[in-house]
């Protein structure tokens, strides 16, 4: 187990901009934790070549309010200006390292990362992903099934009903984990075995079949979905037919939210509730980036960083002796 101060999980603008505020405040012990081999994944990813990068949004300039601003320019100087930051404050980015749990413990936080590597932090700040559109299913989900069908982790909790869980990634399998804690939970995934799971969450899955929490449905299609009495019944493309009392798909695209809530994060609505400083209910636990700000716009993830290390501060620069 390594000890530092401050991880970060993720190395885009926000999870770069916070480490760069937390340096200039006299912070020490950084670590930024990044799933890919490079920074900033989204816009090398998604963003094509020449795309332009600009301070507005909604045709408003967004004033920086912390270190890092910038100017309009193309994708590929953008990405040029995040490395020239990187090296300028020898920021220590650990690549290939996704983190695939945090678990607070007392007063520090346990942060699992790639296939062993393990930190342990007082103060985690989480620079992911957005609450993007989720992917849905090829065929038409009944109106009067809606209510009992989520894209993720349903924001009202359920308890003791019958669910099936559609999906073989990462967030199926936090999905499934979290929901079998009070539930009867099916796994229903189109592969004969899991080739996406990291390893944490499939020796969690693993488990929860050991003990019967969790129900594998491998190698199943499913044609359809229609209503029966309060039930949904579901439809298998070998023939079968099982009724639950609520369908889960979990099938990309969608937001982080299993993730949160499985460290204890509440959700409302689409977004985390977080505090001004972006605190969540999770002491020492901070969002940073699209997870709390509108999406769209770089200079709110440069912002949202200096208000949370002005926040790591405020509230934790003496308890956890983090200056230097």
């Amino acid at each position: 187990m390594e000890k530092v101060k401050l991880t970060i999980v993720g190395a885009g603008p926000a999870g770069i901009a916070t480490a760069v505020e937390a340096k200039e405040a006299g912070l020490n012990e950084i670590v930024i934790l990044e799933k890919t081999d490079h920074i900033c994944d989204t816009m090398v990813r998604l963003y094509h070549e020449g795309k332009r990068v600009d301070p507005f949004f909604m045709k408003v300039k967004v004033k920086p309010i912390g270190k890092l601003s910038i100017d309009t320019m193309s994708r590929e100087q953008f990405l040029d200006f995040m490395k020239e930051v990187v090296e300028k404050y020898s920021l220590d980015i650990r690549f290939r390292h996704e983190v695939n749990k945090i678990k607070k413990k007392n007063d520090c936080f346990e942060i699992h990362a790639g296939k062993e590597a393990i930190f342990e932090a007082p103060i985690v700040v989480v620079a992911i992903g957005i609450f993007g559109r989720p992917v849905k299913p090829g065929y038409k989900i009944p109106k009067a099934i809606s209510d009992k069908v989520f894209f993720g982790i349903p924001a009202k909790p359920l308890e003791n009903k019958k669910i099936l869980v559609v999906g073989g990634g990462n967030t199926a399998a936090e999905a499934a984990c979290f929901l079998c804690e009070k539930n009867e939970v099916f796994l229903s995934y189109r592969r004969p075995k899991f080739f996406r799971l990291n390893p944490i969450n499939l020796c969690a899955i693993e488990d929860k079949c050991k003990q019967g929490s969790i129900k594998l449905m491998m190698n199943t299609d499913i044609e359809g979905l229609e209503p029966q009495d309060d039930q949904v019944c579901v439809h298998f493309k070998d023939g079968q037919k099982m009724y639950f009392d609520a369908i889960d798909y979990c099938l990309g695209g969608s937001s982080p939210q299993a993730f949160l809530r499985s460290i204890g994060v509440e959700v409302e609505g689409k977004k985390p509730k977080v505090s001004e400083d972006g605190e969540t209910n999770v002491k020492g636990l901070f969002l940073v980036g699209d997870l709390v700000v509108k999406k769209g716009t770089i200079m709110g993830a440069f912002n949202s960083a200096k208000r949370t290390v002005d926040g790591i501060l405020k509230k934790y620069g003496d308890r956890y002796a983090l200056l230097t």
